[in-house]
């Protein structure tokens, strides 16, 4: 039993290790701060603009398509990000964050569906936001923790890697693309 134990504890923390230096999560905004072109969200992010991605669940397929019409409007200090989904299976949602900046590079960020304040930060060709969801009730209500990183590509698309979890256990990957609308 004290070796089953043991060979428990081991295996946990090489799992912890690999996620801490192998995974997503190995990322820093600091890795960016020498690339190009610079980002910024208020100027890459505004006005109209459509993304499209696919969400994938906790087995890696795709479990939903999207196509979102987004408005950025900006000021020195901060604005409005106006997200509104429509996913493959028909249903919709709509987001209308909040966001304020600060004058070293970060942000923060309110929605009515983000618990507590979304915390973010741009270096580089690249912002990093962190934030808690609450899905909607139809999706079980669950409280997950998301990490969205943006890069910003030379013609000025947006990439965008989410990654959701729950109980730090990956449950969801977004993958999208953000651009201005035609």
């Amino acid at each position: 039993m004290k070796t089953l134990l043991i060979l428990l504890l081991i295996f946990t923390a090489l799992i912890a290790t690999q996620r801490l230096f192998f995974s997503f999560s190995s990322q820093k905004i600091a890795d960016y701060a020498d690339t190009a072109p610079k980002m910024d969200i208020r100027r890459h992010l505004s006005g109209p603009l459509v993304s499209e991605g696919v969400i994938y669940g906790p087995n890696g397929r795709v479990v939903t398509r999207f196509v979102a019409d987004m408005t950025g409007t900006w000021d020195e200090d901060g604005g409005t990000l106006q997200e509104s989904f429509r996913y493959a299976d028909g249903g919709g949602q709509e987001r209308l964050w909040r966001i304020s900046f600060s004058g070293d590079g970060s942000f923060t960020g309110e929605a009515d569906d983000i618990v507590g304040v979304a915390r973010g930060e741009q270096a580089g060709a690249v912002a990093h936001l962190r934030y808690s969801i609450r899905l909607p009730e139809s999706s079980g209500g669950h409280v997950l923790d998301a990490s969205d990183w943006l890069y910003l590509m030379e013609n000025g698309t947006i990439m965008n890697r989410s990654e959701m979890r729950k109980f730090g256990v990956k449950v969801a990957e977004l993958v999208a693309t953000i651009r201005p609308a035609p």
